[in-house]
């Protein structure tokens, strides 16, 4: 009887001792005009695809200029403002913050241009003359909107905001919160390219890889991968002008609307890619950069502890990259 109990207790102990498998989770979708991918490790399923989405179309309510019925809609449609859910709040105070620190080169209040050049929710027929944009001009500015005791003022009814610049970093990190509220330690979230990661892969027991795109040499080609980062924790976010533009001619016009001159951006950058603690701040500050032009963002990048990475048009108009120095230290090829 004796040896018996002591085999029991054998057996108990050795299955108390024996470690979990770590396995491999992925929930895939479609929001906010793209695709989104969540890949976790964990022991078991924790998260379910609905509880994504429920995240992802709170957000949209509040945030997407898309959806008629949302927040910011009702906003931009009012006189004076409205009040401002939790949503709306995070996303215009850090709006605010960079606007500030840019000097004006990140401004959500340039949707007026943004429509006007056929980027909004419609396109258009014909593109804005120099009378149209100096009409619109006195629209634009981040100085004349404001929070105040949860309501988001404007100075000027014409005055209409467009958060897609930072929505999506903002909702990446909303999703990584929920992870880690489930205590997922180990995760990958990924929104339209914009991305967010902590701890590392299994069961290689790996630091996760995350590529950069470089452009496609013609409208044929298909986009090839320039570098490979690896990071333990943080965000990773690209901005771009050649995915999304408009013709002119045979010019093509970036999406990327400068909201000083009111015109398309056209400087020698083509992408930048930020690296930061969250998916926030570095969606705002890689748009803030691509409006600035190569010199001046590599200073801001340096004055700012900014880790950044430049692909853009030399002189002599070839392809060509650059990056910060801190940059540098995630290159894995």
């Amino acid at each position: 009887m004796l040896k018996y109990l002591l085999s029991i207790i054998i057996i108990a102990l050795l299955s108390f001792n024996k470690k979990a498998e770590i396995s491999r989770w992925r929930i895939t979708g479609y929001a906010q005009g793209t695709t989104y991918s969540i890949t976790y490790y964990a022991e078991d399923s924790l998260v379910s695809r609905s509880e994504v989405d429920d995240i992802l179309n709170g957000i949209d309510s509040s945030l997407s200029i898309y959806k008629s019925y949302s927040l910011i809609n009702t906003i931009n449609n009012s006189e004076r403002g409205g009040e401002a859910d939790k949503h709306l709040k995070a996303v215009v105070n850090k709006s605010l913050e960079v606007y500030k620190e840019t000097g004006g080169a990140f401004d959500i209040t340039v949707f007026p241009l943004v429509r006007a050049w056929g980027f909004g929710t419609k396109s258009v027929s014909i593109l804005p003359n120099a009378d149209t944009i100096k009409s619109i001009l006195p629209c634009v500015g981040s100085d004349k909107i404001y929070l105040d005791q949860g309501r988001l003022i404007k100075t000027n009814p014409c005055v209409k905001i467009d958060v897609n610049g930072i929505a999506q970093g903002y909702s990446v990190d909303k999703l990584a919160d929920y992870l880690e509220r489930k205590k997922i330690n180990n995760y990958l979230v990924e929104i339209g390219g914009e991305i967010r990661v902590k701890g590392r892969k299994f069961p290689e027991n790996q630091p996760m890889s995350i590529g950069i795109e470089a452009p496609a040499k013609s409208s044929t080609d298909e986009q090839v991968i320039q570098k490979v980062i690896q990071i333990n924790k943080g965000a990773v976010t690209t901005s771009g002008n050649y995915r999304k533009y408009v013709k002119n001619g045979n010019k093509k016009l970036s999406h990327l609307i400068d909201p000083k001159t009111g015109y398309p951006l056209d400087n020698e950058l083509i992408s930048v890619t930020v690296i930061a603690d969250d998916a926030i701040s570095a969606d705002a500050y890689d748009n803030a950069l691509m409006g600035m032009g190569l010199k001046k963002a590599m200073q801001f990048a340096k004055d700012h502890k900014l880790e950044a990475y430049f692909i853009y048009y030399n002189s002599k108009k070839q392809i060509t990259d650059t990056a910060t120095t801190g940059f540098y230290t995630f290159i894995r090829n």
